[in-house]
């Protein structure tokens, strides 16, 4: 379970606490170097409960668990998913003016791609969602230049292959097309960088605007552009399902 909701291994609940990695907990623990309620635990598989238990690591207390923050935000266009950038280009955490807690996003959304984009200081939830393994969904809706034709939509559907992937396949919804412009729902299970992109090149078209309207259980729904507001309980307790975290 969670900090703070029951006993954790010592390796992972150090990991967890930000301290170091599980394999260096692990060295940590071996050389002596963790303390547990004042005696010594050399054992990695050893398990304290985060925010109960007094843990140290040399003469450092290993701080409590933290709340748990999740937020939707709906990315405009033009701004980069990371923490910082040397070029000083807006970045998405700039418009979550009134969050006072430390959260990092979810993955990434492109600097020209829009829609939703999910923050959280959960370190787990985070790896879970962007994990390949757990093949969480990701809709987006794309508007693709040109009419494109019923061929090409059943080869997105069938597999293409693209960098980074031996055979990409989505599911593919028709919105509305005409000889300007086709408009399509896609949703994908992989995650790799820019794949709707390249799955739509790699059938001969181009995709001039995309946004992400779904990630695993959790909609866009009608939150305006550059405005973010936190998860139900629900909602995380969804994904949690989906991503098999109890």
């Amino acid at each position: 379970m969670e900090g703070g909701q029951g006993p954790l291994r010592l390796n992972r609940l150090l990991s967890l606490a930000g301290i170091t990695s599980r394999r260096k907990a692990d060295e940590l623990i071996s050389s002596g170097r963790v303390r547990v309620n004042g005696k010594v635990v050399r054992e990695p598989g050893f398990r304290a409960v985060w925010g109960r238990d007094k843990i140290h690591v040399d003469d450092r207390e290993v701080p409590g668990p933290l709340e748990r923050i999740y937020i939707m935000l709906n990315k405009p266009f033009g701004y980069i998913c990371s923490m910082s950038d040397p070029l000083g280009r807006p970045l998405v955490t700039d418009l979550l003016d009134n969050v006072k807690q430390r959260v990092y996003p979810v993955g990434r959304l492109d600097f020209d791609t829009m829609g939703l984009l999910l923050f959280t200081n959960d370190g787990e939830w985070a790896y879970r969602l962007t994990h390949p393994r757990f093949k969480v969904p990701r809709t987006y809706k794309a508007t693709v230049a040109g009419y494109m034709e019923d061929a090409a939509i059943e080869l997105l559907r069938v597999g293409v292959r693209i960098p980074g992937a031996v055979r990409a396949k989505a599911k593919v919804t028709l919105l509305g097309r005409n000889e300007r412009q086709t408009i399509i729902r896609i949703t994908i299970t992989q995650g790799i960088s820019r794949q709707v992109r390249k799955m739509v090149e790699a059938v001969g078209y181009r995709v001039v605007h995309l946004i992400r309207t779904g990630f695993g259980t959790i909609a866009l729904g009608d939150l305006k552009v550059g405005e973010y507001r936190y998860l139900e309980t629900e909602e995380v307790n969804k994904m949690k399902k989906l991503i098999g975290m109890k």
